[in-house]
C-alpha cells in the first residue's frame, strides 16, 4: 500500500479545530483538545482523517508526539495526492 509523510505544526487547547495554513510543505492546525495524556494527538489524528478524507486507521503519528512540530504518515495515499488534497487550505 501507498504512504506519505506530512509535516504538521499543532497548536492544542484551540476554541475550535481548524487548518490555519499550509506553505512550504508544513500544515498549520489548531486543535481544541487540549494537549493532555495525548488527548490533543488522538483529536489531530481524527480531524486529519475527515480532512484527507481516509479512515482513521490510515493516518498515524511517526514524530513529535510530545512535540507541536509532528510527522504524520498517510496510508493509501501518494505525496501528490495528498498536496493536491491539501491545496488550498487555510488560505
Amino acid at each position: 500500500m501507498s504512504s506519505c509523510t506530512l509535516a504538521i505544526r499543532v497548536q492544542a487547547g484551540a476554541g475550535r479545530s481548524q487548518v490555519t495554513g499550509y506553505a512550504d510543505g508544513v500544515l498549520r492546525v489548531k486543535i481544541a483538545a487540549p494537549a493532555v495524556e495525548g488527548k490533543a494527538n488522538q483529536a489531530l489524528l481524527a480531524y486529519l482523517a475527515r480532512l484527507l478524507e481516509v479512515r482513521p486507521w490510515q493516518v498515524a503519528i511517526v514524530k513529535g508526539a510530545r512535540s507541536r512540530a509532528k510527522v504524520v504518515r498517510v496510508e493509501g495515499l501518494e505525496q501528490p495526492e495528498l498536496e493536491a488534497r491539501l491545496r488550498g487550505l487555510g488560505q
